[in-house]
């Protein structure tokens, strides 16, 4: 397992995505590119996350959080959102497309993700992220500037306000750095701090995956050799 930091597995489609710590970095270092350079969004700006727990996700929060953007991630309602509430970007799962589309908060650019593969079947006024990110893999990262740390509007989090409340999250968890943290994907909120910022703010790797079966938890966490999996519930 050596040199991995996020590896995310779905038992039901066979899609395995590993990334040590460069590979992470660059796709978040792209998305932040895709955000400032391609789409000109400044540091403060709002991004509307609505995704599931997933490696995309993963880097999509990472990248706006490292340029400097305030992230609205749960749902609309309890954000604070409406469908008359501006943002300058918004990214939201395929699966959710539809008459949902109604609900969304309009955005200068909106972007859609699929299950680990670019979307086929674009909605009009969307743009498929990994089509749109790819051209920008080997961006140079992001300074980690104060305006990370700034204020954010109602129902957006900065990725300073996130930073403190991860590390204790962790330490009530137990995670320590080293440790392999394997999450049920499924049982994951789309809050991120429990499912990414607490694993990786400890020092840790994380193990997502998604449709394991009712039973297959003891067995995934042995495979992955995990040594912690979330909530609190040590594997020996």
């Amino acid at each position: 397992m050596t040199g991995e930091l996020l590896t995310y597995c779905d038992d039901a489609t066979g899609e395995r995505v590993v990334l040590g710590a460069a590979e992470l970095g660059e796709w978040s270092a792209a998305t932040a590119a895709l955000l400032t350079a391609e789409c000109g969004l400044r540091s403060g700006d709002r991004v509307g996350v609505l995704l599931p727990p997933h490696w995309q996700t993963a880097v999509v929060l990472l990248g706006a959080w490292s340029a400097g953007m305030a992230v609205s991630f749960r749902g609309w309602a309890t954000a604070g959102l409406t469908p008359a509430t501006p943002l300058d970007a918004t990214f939201v799962a395929r699966r959710r497309v539809g008459s949902w589309l109604d609900d969304v908060p309009p955005a200068r650019h909106q972007f859609v993700l699929g299950p680990g593969s670019p979307v086929a079947d674009v909605p009009s006024g969307y743009r498929d992220f990994l089509t749109s990110v790819r051209p920008h893999l080997g961006a140079a990262a992001p300074e980690w500037s104060s305006a990370m740390r700034g204020a954010a509007a109602p129902g957006d989090v900065t990725f300073g306000e996130y930073g403190a409340l991860a590390l204790e999250i962790a330490s009530s968890q137990g995670i320590s750095r080293g440790d392999r943290v394997l999450i049920d994907a499924a049982a994951a909120s789309e809050q991120p701090l429990m499912w990414l910022l607490a694993p990786l703010s400890a020092g840790a790797s994380l193990v997502l995956c998604a449709n394991l079966a009712p039973d297959g938890l003891a067995a995934r966490a042995a495979a992955e050799g995990a040594t912690r999996v979330l909530p609190r519930s040590p594997v020996h």
